[in-house]
């Protein structure tokens, strides 16, 4: 059963600098949506078990620092792909989200009587 209050969306060129509090490592964005993220190719390393996460996402010439929690990991070989819940979004970030949402069907705009 699918939980999620917020459409997710498909994002390619974004990366993000993630801090457990002791280390910084670096992944990729996979998707977005208003109030979280999917990263893969996070190292090992990086405890999910943190209880805040402080994150830099970069992309189409922006950068967005904020604070998140992890809500699910999942390990891989040598990396894990990680669920993150935003909690602290800077001014901007649903904006920039926003660009990556699909447009909407316009059910009216078609019918003619």
């Amino acid at each position: 059963m699918e939980k999620r209050r917020h459409q997710r969306m498909a994002v390619n060129n974004l990366l993000v600098d993630i801090s457990d509090g002791w280390r910084v490592f670096s992944g990729t964005v996979s998707d977005v949506s208003r109030f979280g993220l999917k990263i893969d190719d996070v190292p090992k390393k990086l405890d999910e078990r943190a209880k805040k996460l402080s994150l830099v996402v970069s992309g189409n010439g922006q950068n967005f620092k904020m604070k998140a929690r992890p809500r699910w990991a999942n390990g891989q070989t040598i990396s894990k792909v990680i669920g993150i819940e935003i909690v602290n979004a800077p001014w901007g970030w649903t904006e920039f989200v926003m660009d990556f949402e699909p447009e909407s069907d316009d059910l009216w705009g078609e019918v003619t009587i």
